[in-house]
């Protein structure tokens, strides 16, 4: 069964090398989505990019960097994610956020009990 609504997907850039209390960026702002129970959030690494400071970030071989670029996306309700906002103004962070607005489609498989492979009638 699938259903389909109209959702907002935020996403934060963010460098790999970001901390936040000597922890890593990307791994709080997780941390705090999944604390104020927003339906998911995901971390993807990139192999090269650049920012702000118009420094490239890569992870060629030779060229080493500490600091690969980090896409940290949430979706849910508008309401739900611009609720969530404020809690990413203490981070101290420098990086984009964008919002936009999507069409979420919801897969889910009908609940069946579970029974083992020994359980099975011949």
């Amino acid at each position: 069964m699938k259903s389909s609504e109209r959702i907002l997907r935020l996403s934060i850039f963010v460098g790999n090398g970001d901390l936040w209390h000597h922890k890593p960026l990307a791994g709080e702002i997780v941390q705090r989505a999944h604390d104020a129970g927003l339906a998911g959030a995901t971390v993807i690494r990139g192999i090269e990019g650049y920012g702000a400071t118009s420094r490239i970030h890569t992870a060629h071989v030779f060229r080493l960097s500490d600091d690969l670029p980090l896409l940290i996306t949430i979706a849910d309700t508008e309401e739900r994610i611009r609720a969530f906002l404020p809690q990413l103004d203490d981070l101290g962070m420098s990086g984009l956020v964008t919002l936009d607005e999507v069409e979420g489609i919801r897969y889910t498989v009908p609940e069946r009990p579970h029974t083992h492979w020994w359980q099975h009638a011949e």
